[in-house]
């Protein structure tokens, strides 16, 4: 039996990220998705809902306060962009804390722990066991559609009317595309344009300074007009590299 998932976010941004990954976990199913609590309410008035994957900053009433006014709530999952309420999330059981934008790896994780709670009240998992799902896109290769897993992309460099896409195991593809509109299809996997000819994954980054980004022992440099926006982000938690 699928868990019956309830979406509530005020961003459509974050709400259409969550639903595609979601979409892409057999033992899922959305039921609801909503703007507001008041919205929620009534839907889980309606109908059974598992968990309620929830952001906490939503107008008039904030998710924490609305999962406290339900007197049998549902399995909470908080979905936010600020580190400081975990504390208070967790204080009402929530299975996990995600911070946005939320990685399908960190999505996993969260659904992970929510299958294992499960367990421990019905002898069957609701949720497969093992990954079911790897992101991947299409790239235009000389004249066919190549299908590229995203981890396993390192980084991409601009190259004429080109990009070169460097891969893990040491090759790279020349594709047909604009690194600009690489960018476009790879934001919602945070991958960062940090200058004009280059992209990296967020979660390759092994370190970096003001003037260069780290991806192991290769140096990309951090362009002048990206500068600011590559370091805010690389300053957020949900960014932040892990350092060797």
């Amino acid at each position: 039996m699928k868990l019956r998932c309830l979406l509530i976010d005020e961003d459509p941004a974050a709400m259409k990220l969550l639903a595609q990954h979601i979409d892409a976990i057999d033992g899922l199913d959305i039921v609801g998705q909503c703007h507001n609590a008041i919205e929620a309410l009534s839907i889980l008035h309606q109908q059974r809902v598992d968990v309620i994957f929830l952001d906490i900053q939503l107008p008039r009433i904030s998710g924490i306060d609305f999962v406290k006014s339900l007197s049998h709530p549902p399995k909470v999952v908080f979905v936010t962009d600020h580190r400081e309420f975990a504390a208070e999330g967790f204080e009402l059981d929530a299975v996990d804390f995600l911070l946005k934008p939320v990685s399908f790896d960190r999505f996993f994780k969260a659904i992970s722990k929510l299958n294992r709670i499960q367990t421990q009240v019905h002898p069957h998992p609701a949720i497969p066991a093992t990954l079911p799902y790897t992101p991947y896109v299409y790239l235009k290769v000389d004249k066919d559609m190549k299908k590229v897993f995203v981890e396993d992309i390192l980084y991409i460099e601009s190259w004429k009317d080109y990009v070169k896409v460097f891969l893990t195991g040491g090759n790279f593809l020349l594709v047909k595309q604009s690194i600009s509109a690489m960018e476009g299809l790879l934001s919602e996997y945070q991958f960062m344009r940090v200058h004009r000819s280059y992209m990296v994954p967020a979660d390759k980054i092994s370190g970096y300074n003001g003037l260069s980004i780290y991806l192991g022992a290769l140096e990309i440099p951090i362009g002048r007009l990206y500068k600011q926006v590559a370091l805010e982000k690389l300053h957020r938690p949900h960014y932040r590299p892990q350092l060797p």
